[in-house]
């Protein structure tokens, strides 16, 4: 069995205004980082188009037609203060999504025994309804909704060590009872989500809000003492991932510390899990993470922990 790495060129069309955080060199140095010869084995896809049935698992047709009918014929339209569309960012967006429903595929169909989703725009801040935080479309929801229309899956488990909260995923899940969020998140910081009473209506969202500085220690003993366990107990049969990066301790948006072994660390953790309970089946796909130098290092760490479970 292999690692799956899935991307398309697409992604890099989604442009963002000059000195923005969220811009096309994030996944330019990741893919470039998993050029290096040990990365050789990796099974690369080119991501399809989102099929837009499937987007519509999480967002309404009104959502998605506000979406794409704010993509500009040249320069920039903005959806927010923070999140800016090109012209290129339509298609970048449903090629964001594709790459996660196929990755899906391609696993289930025993192709691959894991995947990473080297895409952008990113999606855990988008909510059914709400495009926001440089996020259009909720693509590990979208997958996670994808793996039961199509597999019948009954639970689906998404955790994410993204700085900042994934609030798109949290709404998204809220009132799904087989369906767990479980989130790592640094507090106080954007979007200013991610109580530890916000439960979900059937007590499936876990969130372990860590302080500003906490550092390598208390991340990995909130990941052994919380997540691993949780997991245990929901016996999930397919993980997904919101691998965000900007927890590293070179990342100008956040401040919690993590070092690049961090990201191999808990990748191993779960690609463990994943192997004794549900045959390796795990999906990641690239969220945050703006320092380009730390961004490829940990992309880089991830990917590497992942091919070592699929070996």
């Amino acid at each position: 069995m292999t690692t799956l790495l899935e991307s398309h060129s697409a992604c890099l069309t989604h442009e963002t205004p000059e000195g923005h955080p969220e811009c096309a060199a994030r996944l330019r140095a990741v893919l470039e980082a998993l050029q290096c010869p040990e990365f050789a084995g990796l099974l690369r896809v080119e991501a399809p188009l989102a099929p837009i049935e499937a987007i519509q698992r999480v967002h309404p047709d009104r959502h998605i037609n506000a979406v794409l009918s704010m993509v500009p014929e040249q320069g920039f339209s903005r959806v927010d203060a923070d999140t800016a569309m090109s012209p290129g960012s339509g298609e970048a967006a449903l090629r964001a999504a594709g790459a996660v429903i196929d990755a899906v595929d391609r696993v289930m169909a025993g192709q691959a025994e894991n995947a990473f989703c080297a895409v952008r725009p990113p999606g855990h801040h988008a909510e059914p309804e709400k495009a926001m935080g440089f996020c259009l479309f909720n693509n590990v929801a979208i997958a996670a909704q994808h793996l039961r229309a199509e597999y019948h899956l009954k639970r689906v488990a998404v955790v994410d060590f993204d700085v900042h909260h994934g609030n798109g995923t949290q709404a998204a899940f809220w009132d799904e009872r087989d369906l767990v969020y479980i989130s790592t998140h640094q507090s106080p910081l954007y979007p200013g989500t991610g109580r530890m009473d916000e439960r979900g209506a059937h007590g499936n969202i876990l969130n372990l809000p860590l302080r500003p500085g906490a550092g390598s220690d208390m991340f990995r003993e909130t990941v052994e003492a919380a997540v691993i366990p949780v997991l245990e107990e929901f016996q999930p049969e397919f993980l997904l991932i919101s691998a965000g990066f900007d927890a590293h301790q070179a990342d100008p948006l956040g401040g919690l510390g993590l070092t690049t072994a961090d990201y191999g660390w808990v990748t191993g953790r779960l690609v463990e899990f994943a192997r004794i309970h549900l045959d390796g089946r795990i999906v990641s796909a690239l969220e945050g993470g703006y320092d380009l130098e730390a961004l490829a290092e940990a992309s880089a760490a991830h990917v590497r922990a992942l091919m070592s479970g699929a070996a």
